[in-house]
């Protein structure tokens, strides 16, 4: 009889806040795993002999690492968090070269900017997310945060390919009009390429990156238009999730982690 393999042992998680330079570090040498290396991106300043993804949002941003006790000194996720109090400081948030965020701003509410998500390709598809979210929760009802948004890339710049995709978040997604962001107009890229009876649901669904199908699971919306980023190979829509609007269930989701998810 073959022998029975024993089952590989559950990752011990741990979630905190990147604390110093070297925390920083690892959470960029993961970005550039990640965004570089897989995915083909690049950037200003993108150090490539280091390996690591790197911009000038960084120092103002929270840093959310996820840690693996398995593998100490590296980080096996990140999440790249500015509230409007820390944008301020800076004059703008990340997203704003691609997205006119004067709706949120001028909302009255408190904002978080989400970026530069990103988990190690051996904790995709379990639940590492479902940790980052509930620290990102309690991140959120620390600082009394009500509006998310940010950035999620679709890989490629082909827009013909992604039209499937795009016209049904155009379809199905869109933001009301007080969350309704817009992509810039210097490079506004419509979204609804297809009529919504010529759109293949089904598989055009299957063909959104797992990220934006877990916000809009969550109650998120896109905003108008996407942008096409070709230095790193992506084409971006804007995710924006109002906690105000999220039902009991998506609620329980986004704060408990569900085993086995």
């Amino acid at each position: 009889m073959p022998l029975t393999q024993p089952k590989p042992a559950a990752p011990e998680f741990s979630v905190r806040l990147a604390r110093d330079a070297a925390d920083l570090e690892a959470a960029q040498r993961l970005r550039y795993r990640v965004f570089v290396q897989e995915l083909g991106g690049g950037g200003e300043m993108v150090d490539h002999a280091a390996g690591l993804e790197k911009d000038r949002f960084d120092p103002f941003f929270d840093h959310l690492l996820l840690l693996d006790a398995a593998r100490p000194g590296e980080v096996v996720g990140v999440y790249r968090l500015l509230r409007d109090d820390q944008a301020a400081r800076i004059g703008q948030y990340y997203s704003e070269d691609e997205y006119d965020l004067t709706l949120l701003k001028q909302s009255g509410r408190r904002l978080l900017e989400l970026g530069r998500s990103c988990l190690d390709t051996e904790y995709r598809g379990g639940t590492a997310m479902y940790h980052m979210w509930q620290a990102l929760a309690a991140y959120v009802a620390e600082h009394g945060i009500e509006v998310l948004f940010g950035t999620a890339s679709f890989h490629g710049t082909d827009i013909a390919t992604l039209a499937p995709s795009l016209s049904l978040l155009h379809d199905r997604h869109l933001a009301p009009p007080e969350l309704r962001v817009r992509a810039q107009e210097a490079h506004f890229q419509p979204m609804d390429l297809i009529p919504p009876e010529q759109i293949d649901r089904p598989a055009a669904m299957r063909e959104v990156p797992a990220l934006i199908k877990a916000y809009l699971r969550l109650g998120g919306f896109v905003g108008e238009g996407a942008f096409v980023d070709h230095a790193f190979n992506t084409t971006d829509v804007c995710l924006v999730l109002d906690t105000a609007r999220m039902s009991a269930t998506q609620r329980a989701i986004y704060t408990k982690d569900r085993p086995g998810a």
